[in-house]
């Protein structure tokens, strides 16, 4: 007894010392760059590896110079964030808005090819982004939508429409077909059923996909690169950020100041949906 004791207490302080590396390492990188970017550059070139920030030197100035326009003698990170943040909000609805009838279909319909549709979907990973990327340029060269935020959009759509149709047929097959069976018997047609049965039990996994391709949306930057390095004024924040960081004159406050608010929207989003994305998974459990 006392030796199962002994490595049952053993086995919690493992647990615990290694949540708490992990932590640290996750952490860690985020406070330092927070740190970096509250301070002035004069302390900052004093004292680099100070982690901590006194009242008297805590200061917002790059923050300000960060968002303010580039006319007035800033970076301009307002006007990126507002198209990262129209850009990233359109494809995640237009994706949703795509796949989650075409994983439903895939789940629930029978079809020649049905189960050849997963492979298909997944093959498009199979290739890195820069093999695609050429072919795209070309083709929205020619349509008229490089260096507009609708063709990015649509790239965006091709790049994380298969694997949300993927994420969303596995949960919608969890679902039991008893359910729909019965919402059919009381009158319901095929949409009323996705509408009031199958999507509310698959909110937590629409959930998950949502943030998932807001994310992408949000920190792709190849792309971004290649249909907009010509519209400065359509940039998004990835496209800032690397511009400050190529840029000699910037101090690394100011980086760090463009990196917080490139990285805050996702963190604060994440932790917003969090409760989302892990309650409802048995709230329309089936009863006996």
């Amino acid at each position: 007894m006392d030796r199962d004791r002994i490595e049952t207490v053993g086995l919690r302080w493992l647990r615990r010392l290694v949540i708490a590396a992990f932590l640290l390492v996750t952490v860690f990188p985020f406070y330092y760059m927070l740190v970096l970017s509250v301070r002035p550059i004069e302390r900052l070139l004093l004292d680099p590896g100070s982690l901590v920030v006194g009242l008297g030197e805590l200061t917002f100035d790059t923050y300000a110079e960060v968002v303010k326009a580039v006319d007035d003698g800033g970076q301009g990170f307002l006007t990126f964030m507002r198209n990262s943040g129209l850009v990233a909000v359109a494809a995640t609805l237009l994706t949703l808005l795509v796949a989650i009838p075409g994983a439903y279909a895939v789940a629930r319909l029978r079809f020649f090819g049905r189960r050849q549709v997963d492979f298909l979907f997944l093959a498009v990973y199979l290739f890195p982004s820069i093999v695609i990327a050429i072919p795209l340029f070309v083709v929205f060269t020619r349509a008229g939508l490089r260096g507009s935020l609708f063709g990015l959009v649509l790239v965006y759509i091709s790049q994380t429409l298969p694997v949300s149709v993927y994420m969303l047929r596995n949960y919608f097959e969890t679902i039991p077909v008893s359910l729909e069976e019965s919402a059919a018997i009381d009158g319901a047609g095929r949409l009323g059923i996705i509408r009031r049965v199958s999507l509310p039990l698959a909110a937590p996994s629409v959930m998950a996909v949502a943030l998932y391709d807001f994310m992408i949306a949000w920190n792709e930057f190849l792309f971004a690169l290649l249909f907009l390095v010509d519209k400065p004024n359509r940039w998004t924040v990835s496209l800032g950020l690397a511009q400050l960081a190529d840029g000699v004159e910037v101090p690394k406050t100011v980086l760090m100041a463009g990196s917080v608010i490139l990285t805050l929207p996702i963190v604060i989003l994440f932790f917003a949906s969090e409760r989302l994305l892990t309650e409802g998974l048995t709230s329309g459990a089936e009863k006996g």
